[in-house]
Parts: structure tokens; sequence; C-alpha cells
């Protein structure tokens, strides 16, 4: 395959001096300089290795070559103008797409509802497939099989798009018929008990597991299950904790037997966020999409940034660019 190295420039100079036939004509068409439209023509002579266009007693002639160039050339032309005019377009009431988003079970239970009736209204064409987070969803919101990932994930902080949804904490979630914890829960409590924990990629455990390390807390890890929905109902009927966000803790109340205790030791407010890869950033539909979750989950219009590369700064792009 023959690679050509011509600017799109010169190719409209041959179009203007083919339909003037003239240099001067065609550089006052082109609102170029008549000293750079013959450097363009001297550029197409070298590399046709032909004059393309020759003096006659009525003006610049096409040579047999650049009579023969100037169909593919008005085609390359109108090519170039349709890809360049080219701007994809989103209309949520007709548009007929699927979207995939990876999520946990949390974001689920938060976002799904609100989200479910919006479509409905808005965009009926519209469906969404729910992924489980997984150590695979970097690589698959970079091919573009996932179209967004939502939680609490530092592990997509570099190399992503991310935006803040709002901001999370921990309860501590016990049986409101546990017998030994009533009304409060201490540290002591806390390291006495036994624990159930959470371990489905994405949810934050290695952040509290890091946490507790770094205080020299004891948590008696006696179940781990694989979602925060199945973790919940066990408590409920066991005499074992868990540490859970506190939307979900919000969620529970008065849904089951269940009583929420503040986490007794410091413990740092985290993000909640959306991630996406650069390939997919000014998509139509990838940014509505990210606009709705964002105003279904009560957020203000933030900032979209990429995540800081492995040794580099944060590149901030304002929401909505």
């Amino acid at each position: 395959m023959v690679m050509l190295n011509i600017d799109t420039r010169l190719l409209q100079v041959f179009d203007e001096i083919y339909k003037t036939r003239s240099v001067s004509l065609a550089a006052e068409q082109l609102g170029l300089g008549q000293p750079a439209v013959s450097i363009a023509l001297g550029k197409l002579r070298q590399h046709f290795d032909d004059p393309l266009f020759v003096r006659t007693s009525t003006g610049m002639d096409p040579t047999p070559l650049g009579e023969e160039l100037v169909q593919p050339i008005r085609a390359a032309i109108d090519a170039l103008d349709v890809a360049l005019r080219h701007r994809s377009s989103f209309d949520p009431a007709s548009v007929e797409r699927s979207f995939r988003v990876a999520m946990t079970d949390i974001s689920q239970l938060v976002l799904l509802p609100g989200l479910w009736a919006r479509l409905r209204a808005q965009a009926p064409g519209v469906r969404i497939e729910v992924i489980h987070l997984a150590a695979d969803t970097p690589a698959r919101l970079e091919t573009g099989d996932i179209d967004l990932a939502l939680g609490f994930m530092p592990q997509l902080e570099a190399g992503f798009y991310q935006q803040a949804l709002f901001r999370q904490h921990y309860v501590c979630l016990a049986s409101a018929d546990h017998p030994r914890i009533r009304g409060a829960l201490d540290l002591a409590q806390f390291e006495a008990e036994e624990h159930a924990v959470v371990t489905t990629s994405g949810t934050g455990h290695h952040y509290l597991d890091r946490e507790l390390a770094r205080q020299n807390i004891v948590r008696r890890v006696a179940l781990q299950v694989p979602n925060f929905i199945g973790v919940a109902f066990v408590v409920e009927h066991t005499e074992l904790l868990v540490t859970i966000p506190t939307r979900l803790g919000e969620m529970l109340r008065g849904r089951g037997r269940f009583c929420a205790y503040p986490v007794p030791f410091p413990l740092p407010d985290y993000d909640i966020k959306q991630h996406w890869h650069e390939r997919f950033h000014h998509d139509p539909g990838n940014r509505w999409l990210r606009g709705l979750i964002r105003e279904l989950l009560g957020a203000p219009v933030g900032e979209e940034r990429k995540g800081a590369l492995p040794g580099g700064t944060a590149r901030a792009d304002a929401g909505g660019r």
C-alpha cells in the first residue's frame, strides 16, 4: 500500500487551478497569496513527477495526468469534507442503544430504581446491562465492552476519567436482637465480636483492612461473603457485626431487625465515582448517561478529570466538555 504524504490543502490548490485555469485566480479563491499557491503547485509536481498544468493561450491547462487526477482528487476532497463535518449525535428519545455499567450491589440499590424510571420517561429505547465489578473491569472499559464503572475503585484512578458522585462513610451493623450490643458500640466491643466481611471487587474492603492495620485494631473475621445484600440479612439473624457503607445502612433501616452504629474509630470519608476510558470521553451517548447518573445521585455538576498516570499528575476536564 502506497502512503501519500500530501497536505489536504494541496488537493484544494489542484482543484482550484483546474477550475480557474489560473494560479492567481486560484489564490484569490482560496484566500492565499499567489506565491503560496505556486509553492503548493510545485510540491504537487514534485510528488507526481509531472507538470500537471502548463501555460497555454487559454490559461493553465491540465496535462493528461492532471486530467486523470481531477476526479480522484475531487472524490478525496468530498470524502474529507464529509469526515470533517461528521458529528456523532445522540437523541435519547429515539435512539436504540444498550449500555453496560459495572457497579456494586449497593450502587444497584441506590441508582437503578431512579435510573429505570428516567429511562422509561426520556429514553425508552435505551437498555442497561449491569456488570459486576471485577479484576478485568479496567480492560473492559478500555475496549468499550463496559461503558461506565461506578463505585469506590482506587484501582481505576490511573489512566481513566473519573467524576465524584457523592461522599461515603461507613457504619457498623448488628442485629437488633444482639445479646451484647445495646444502644452503642465501642472499640472494645468491636474487637471482641466476630465479623462478617464483603470481598467483592470494588467494595473498598481493602481500604478498611488498611485502616484497621494502620490503627492496630483487631477485627475477628468469621464469615466472608461476596455481596452486601447477603451479609446484611445474615447479620440480622446472627451475632455477627459487619461494617458497611452508610447509604446501605440508610436503605436497610426499617427493612429488617438491624441497628446501625457509628464506627468506633476514626475512618476517613471516601468518594463514590463513575469512571470511563478516554476513548469514550466525547461519545455523546456516554456523556448523556454520565450526566443522568450524576443528576440522579444528587451530585452537583462537578469536575470530570483524568486520573494520574503512574508517575504523572492528574489532568482536569470541566464537566460537560
